[in-house]
C-alpha cells in the first residue's frame, strides 16, 4: 500500500480474549497508531462530521487537504488560520496525488464510492464515513491525555457503542494520566544510562508504576506522583545502580 510506513507501538503485552474467527464472520482488524506529521491528508466533504475528522488529523500534525462545493464555518475558520488547505469544488482524482490517506464524509454516497474507488486504484487507505464495507481501516473514537491515546472501536459495527465507551473512559482515563506519561517519559534517558540491566529496568519501571501511582493518577493527584518518582530515582542513585 501506499500509506508509507505504520508505526505499531507494543511497549507492553496486550492480552485478546476471544480472537478466533467464528465460520461465516470477517476477521477482526489490526490495531495500529500511524505517524501522520507532515504527511497529505484528504478530506471530502465539509459537514459536522467532516470538520471532526479535520480535527483529529490536525491534532495528529498532518498536511489536511478539504474538497467540498461548501463549506462549512469551522472549516472556513480553519482555512482563513491557514491550518488547512480547502477547494471549494467537486471532487476529482487528481486531488489524492500525494496523499497517505483519504477520509470521505460527504452526503453523496455516489461521491463516498468514487473517492474510495479512486484511493484503492491509487493505493492509499481511505476511510468512508459510515460506510464500512468500503474502509481500509476505522477511524475509533479516542480519548487524548497528552501522551497517552486510548482509542475504541467496534469495527464500524456500532459507532454509538464506540461514543459510548469513550465517554467511559474520558471519566475513568483523566488527565493526570497525561501528566504521568510525560514524567514517564522524562526518566527514559536517564534510566537507559544508568540501569544498563534489564532487570534493573523492569524492577524501576515496575516501582514506578505500583498501584498507589496509578490510584494516584485516577485521583488526579499529580504532586504525589512527582514525590514518588523523585524519591525512586534518589533511591537508585543511593544504591549505586
Amino acid at each position: 500500500m501506499g500509506v508509507g510506513v505504520l508505526e505499531v507501538w507494543a511497549e507492553a503485552e496486550a492480552v485478546t480474549v476471544g480472537t478466533e474467527v467464528s465460520e461465516g464472520r470477517e476477521p477482526g482488524l489490526y490495531p495500529a497508531m500511524l505517524r501522520l506529521q507532515g504527511q497529505r491528508c484528504l478530506v471530502v466533504g465539509a459537514g459536522d462530521v467532516a470538520a471532526r475528522k479535520v480535527e483529529g488529523l490536525l491534532a495528529c500534525g498532518a498536511e489536511v487537504v478539504v474538497v467540498a462545493p461548501e463549506v462549512g464555518e469551522a472549516l472556513q475558520a480553519l482555512a482563513e488560520a491557514g491550518r488547512v488547505k480547502v477547494h471549494q469544488r467537486p471532487f476529482r482524482p487528481a486531488d489524492l496525488a500525494g496523499c497517505r490517506l483519504a477520509i470521505a464524509a460527504t452526503g453523496s454516497p455516489e461521491v463516498n464510492r468514487a473517492v474510495a474507488a479512486e484511493a484503492r486504484k491509487r493505493g492509499i487507505w481511505v476511510n468512508v464515513v459510515d460506510e464500512p464495507g468500503l474502509c481500509d481501516f476505522m477511524a475509533p473514537a479516542v480519548v487524548r491525555r497528552g501522551p497517552v491515546v486510548v482509542a475504541v472501536s467496534t469495527g464500524g459495527a456500532s459507532p454509538a457503542l464506540a461514543a459510548a465507551l469513550r465517554r467511559q473512559l474520558e471519566g475513568a482515563v483523566g488527565p493526570a494520566y497525561g501528566v504521568l506519561a510525560e514524567r514517564l517519559q522524562a526518566l527514559r534517558p536517564w534510566v537507559q544510562s544508568a540501569l544498563p540491566r534489564p532487570e534493573d529496568r523492569r524492577a524501576f519501571w515496575q516501582a514506578a508504576l505500583a498501584s498507589e501511582v496509578l490510584r494516584w493518577a485516577q485521583e488526579g493527584r499529580v504532586e504525589e506522583i512527582q514525590a514518588h518518582l523523585d524519591a525512586l530515582v534518589r533511591t537508585w542513585q543511593e544504591a549505586g545502580r
